[in-house]
């Protein structure tokens, strides 16, 4: 991710510390526990487009699945960027290990 993705995150995380009716620790752990209801979304979209919820069937696409996964990399990454100032470096350190490690 370059400089311009990062400096979103950080505005969008800013934004959110301006418009956030809590403050503090509890303003940390919503956000990282938002990162669990847009999991929830992506698991709803995927049975969508699955066609398993009898109820609904096929309700969704892969462009669905798609638009929810990215929902929750950016509400990752605004966690992460919550929990320290240096969320780029610790993403890419994070990122660096894991490739070190798989990609051998």
């Amino acid at each position: 991710m370059d400089a311009h993705t990062w400096d979103l995150v950080d505005r969008l995380r800013d934004w959110l510390d301006a418009e956030s009716p809590v403050t503090g620790d509890i303003a940390t752990a919503m956000r990282v526990l938002k990162i669990g209801e847009e999991f929830g979304e992506v698991a709803e979209a995927l049975h969508g487009v699955m066609g398993t919820n009898p109820r609904k069937g096929e309700s969704h696409t892969w462009q669905d699945v798609q638009e929810e996964l990215c929902d929750v990399a950016i509400t990752t990454l605004i966690a992460l960027a919550t929990l320290t100032p240096d969320a780029q470096k610790v993403f890419e350190a994070k990122l660096q290990r894991i490739a070190d490690r798989s990609l051998t």
